[in-house]
Parts: C-alpha cells; structure tokens; sequence
C-alpha cells in the first residue's frame, strides 16, 4: 500500500469554525486544494469583470442605449456578478468537502447561471441593436 491508500486524517489541530464547515473527512493532497482556492480566484475574477461591466454600462453608455435598456443590462450584469460571487463561495466549500470525504465532486450550479444570464445580456443588446437599426 502506498500513502495516497490511506490518506492522513484531518489536523486535530483544526480550529472548531474550519472543522465545522469543512465537515470532517481526511486532508486532501494540498494540490487539490490549491487547484480548488484557483478555481474559485477564476470564478471571482469573473465576477470581478462582470461588476465591473455593469458599472462601465451604467457610466459610460448613456448616449447609446435608452435609460431603461441601459439600466436593465446594467443590472443584469451585476446581479450575475453578486450571484456568481456568492456560488463561487458555496461550489469550494462543496469540492473541498467533497475531496475530503473521497466523494464525486459535485456539478457546478454556476455555469448555468452564467451561461442563462450572459444569453440574457446578450439577446437585449441584439433586440436593442435590431431595434435601433431599423
């Protein structure tokens, strides 16, 4: 048997608020876990710019769009942001538990809101841009 057939138990040095929310179980490989923090930093980042889109709609787009198109993108764009942000949170916390207790990794909820909201913006702006040509 080599060492990954029995992987060490959690720390009992633990602290009782990371004990309680990562749910007992035994510590993944630390490459694991860096993978998984990486992966919610990729997430964030994302959130990060599609904040930052629904601030640059809002700022900067008030001659192009009408005020309601504007604030409608505007806010689809950031609520996605606040959406995503607060997923990103909940999918590490459910592969690190996951890892932990050598289960499958659970389905990640944030490509569909992602992909449904991104369609969203997208299928206004062409509505708006269809609209306006005509």
């Amino acid at each position: 048997m080599n060492s990954q057939d029995h992987p060490k138990p959690t720390a009992p040095d633990r602290d009782k608020i990371s004990s309680a929310l990562l749910g007992g179980g035994c510590e993944p490989d630390p490459r694991f876990t860096l993978a998984n923090e990486r992966t919610f930093l990729a997430w964030i980042r994302t959130a990060l710019a599609l904040m930052a889109g629904g601030i640059a709609v809002e700022a900067f787009t008030a001659e192009v769009f009408d005020p309601g198109l504007r604030k409608a993108v505007a806010l689809t764009l950031l609520v996605l942001a606040l959406l995503l942000s607060a997923s990103a949170c909940v999918r590490w916390l459910r592969v690190e538990r996951a890892m932990r207790q050598r289960k499958p990794l659970p389905l990640p909820l944030l490509v569909p809101i992602l992909s449904l909201g991104g369609a969203l913006v997208a299928a206004g702006l062409i509505a708006f841009l269809t609209y306006r040509a005509s």
